[in-house]
C-alpha cells in the first residue's frame, strides 16, 4: 500500500534584517511603508499560504564602531505591522518574532492575545533568545545571558505566558444585559507564578482568544534549541537545504517528541528557503548567478570577510586576493550583534580553507563570499521548483517551506502565479482555505483539545 501524499505547507518571510534582499533593485519597494507589507500579505493570501513571517532586529548593527548600513534597517514594530495586516487579510496567519531575553511575559502575552482576537485566530509567536551584550545595551536589563540561561529563561518565559493565556477558560464573559452581569467569575484571569526568572501575581486582562494560545515557532538548531522545540513548539525552522541534511534534522527533532508525550504531527519542520525562477532551468541558473552578485556588493564582501578575520579589511580590494594576514581570534568581535560570527568557530582554519579554495578557483574576495554564502534553495523553471519542493516534503525532509524572495514586496508574485498552481495540480497543496485559524491551516489541534487528550490517556 502506497504512502498517502503529504500536504505541503507554505509561508512567506518578509526579509529585512540581512542581505537576502536586493534593496537597491529598481523593482524593490520600501521596507517601511505599509503598502509594501500589504502587497506582500495579499500575495501570500492569494497563494493560500499558511502565514506571513516577520523576523526582527532589536538594534542597528555596527562593524568596527560604524553602523553597518548594507542591511535593510528601520522596519516598524512587529506587532504594529501584524495588527495592521490583520485588517487587510482574512485567512493569512500572522507570525512575529519576539525576544524572550529582554521582554516580560505579561506584556508579550497581552500583545499576542490581542493580536489573536483582532485577527480572528491567526496569531503566531516565533520565540527567540538574544545572545549578545551589544543588543542588551538597548534594554534596561543590559548585558546578556549565557546560552544555558537564555534557554532556561525562554522556557520559563513561554510556560509563564501559557499560564496567562490559560488563566481564562473562555466561558467567563456572559454579558447579561438584564442582570448587569458581565463576568461569571470575578477572578477570571487570576494567576500566580513563582520561578527562577519570574515572580508575578495578578489578573490577566485579555479573555481567552480564538486559538487559546498563539501558534509557537522556534528557530534554534543547537541541542538546547531542538529540545526546546520538541517540548514546547508547534513548528521549528530548519536551515538545512539538502535532502540528506533535511531528512536527518527531521528525523532527529521528530524523534524527540515522544519524550514529551507528543506525536510527530504535533510539530512541523519548516525550513527557510529562497528561490529564483526562469522560463527554463538554464535561464533560472543564469538569473540566480546574477542575483547572488547583486546580493554581495564589493562593500558587503569586505564586511562579510571581516566576520571571520575579526579585523578592519577596508583597505583591501574586494576584486583582489584574500588577505595574507591571519584572522584575529580574539574574544571581542569587530561585527557586534551579528549572529554570523558564531558560524565560524575556528577562524584560522576557515581562513586556511578559504585561501585554498580561492587559489584553486582563482576567486577574488567577492567571488569567494558569493560562492561560500547561502545559495538559493530552489532554482529552475516553475515545473522544476514545484517538483523539488514536493520531493522534499514527501521524503520527510520537511513539512513545507518559508519562502523569502530577494525582491520585496513583489518578489513573491511570480511564485504565486507559476509554482502554486502546479502544486495544486499535483494534489499536494490546498486550492482554498478550509478553516479560519492558523491552527486550522497547519493542522494543529486547539490547546484545550491537546490537554483533554493527555488527561484522558
Amino acid at each position: 500500500m502506497s504512502k498517502p501524499l503529504k500536504q505541503i505547507h507554505l509561508a512567506a518571510h518578509f526579509p529585512g534584517v540581512n542581505n537576502t534582499t536586493v534593496w537597491s533593485d529598481p523593482e524593490a519597494g520600501s521596507h517601511i511603508e505599509f503598502s509594501s507589507f500589504a502587497h506582500f500579505a495579499r500575495t501570500s493570501e492569494r497563494a493560500k499560504f499558511d502565514f506571513l513571517f516577520l523576523a526582527e532586529g532589536l538594534r542597528l548593527r555596527e562593524q568596527g564602531g560604524q553602523i553597518y548600513d548594507l542591511d535593510v534597517v528601520g522596519r516598524p514594530d512587529t506587532f504594529t505591522i501584524l495588527t495592521a495586516l490583520a485588517a487587510v487579510t482574512e485567512h493569512l496567519g500572522l507570525t512575529g518574532t519576539i525576544n524572550s531575553t529582554f521582554n516580560e511575559p505579561y506584556e508579550v502575552a497581552r500583545q499576542f492575545a490581542s493580536l489573536d482576537h483582532l485577527s480572528g485566530g491567526r496569531a503566531a509567536w516565533n520565540v527567540v533568545t538574544s545572545w549578545d551584550a551589544f543588543t542588551g545595551e538597548n534594554f534596561r536589563r543590559g548585558g546578556f545571558l549565557p546560552q544555558g540561561e537564555r534557554y532556561s529563561r525562554a522556557k520559563e518565559f513561554l510556560s509563564t505566558t501559557n499560564e496567562l493565556f490559560d488563566s481564562w477558560h473562555g466561558d467567563e464573559i456572559v454579558a447579561d444585559r438584564q442582570t448587569g452581569t458581565f463576568l461569571s467569575d470575578a477572578k477570571a484571569g487570576a494567576f500566580v507564578h513563582t520561578g527562577q526568572h519570574f515572580d508575578i501575581e495578578g489578573q490577566f486582562n485579555v479573555p481567552r482568544s480564538p486559538q487559546g494560545r498563539p501558534v509557537i515557532f522556534q528557530a534554534g538548531d543547537s541541542e538546547e534549541g531542538r529540545e526546546f522545540a520538541a517540548s514546547s513548539a508547534d513548528a521549528i525552522f530548519s536551515r538545512y537545504s539538502t535532502l540528506k541534511e533535511g531528512r536527518a534534522f527531521y528525523t532527529d527533532v521528530k524523534g524527540r517528541l515522544g519524550r514529551y508525550g507528543r506525536r510527530p504531527e504535533q510539530l512541523l519542520i519548516l525550513p527557510a528557503a529562497t528561490f529564483v525562477l526562469g522560463d527554463t532551468d538554464a535561464d533560472a541558473e543564469e538569473r540566480a548567478r546574477e542575483v547572488r552578485r547583486r546580493q554581495v556588493s564589493g562593500a558587503t564582501a569586505i564586511k562579510h570577510l571581516e566576520f571571520v578575520w575579526n579585523r578592519d579589511l577596508s583597505a583591501y580590494d574586494p576584486d583582489g586576493p584574500l588577505p595574507d594576514v591571519d584572522p584575529d581570534p580574539g574574544e571581542h568581535t569587530i561585527a557586534r550583534g551579528r549572529a554570523q560570527v558564531r558560524m565560524y568557530r575556528d577562524p584560522l582554519a576557515t581562513a586556511r580553507e578559504w585561501r585554498e579554495r580561492a587559489a584553486a578557483n582563482k576567486w577574488s574576495i567577492r567571488d569567494l563570499v558569493i560562492e561560500t554564502g547561502n545559495r538559493q534553495s530552489f532554482v529552475g523553471s516553475p515545473a522544476t521548483v514545484a517538483a523539488t519542493i514536493n520531493e522534499f516534503v514527501q521524503a520527510d525532509a520537511s513539512d513545507g517551506f518559508i519562502l523569502a524572495p530577494h525582491i520585496t514586496p513583489g518578489g513573491l508574485d511570480e511564485f504565486a502565479d507559476k509554482v502554486v498552481p502546479l502544486l495544486q495540480e499535483r494534489g499536494v497543496y490546498r486550492t482554498e482555505y478550509e478553516g479560519t485559524t492558523l491552527r486550522d491551516h497547519l493542522g494543529l489541534a486547539h490547546p484545550d483539545e491537546v490537554r483533554e487528550e493527555r488527561e484522558a490517556s
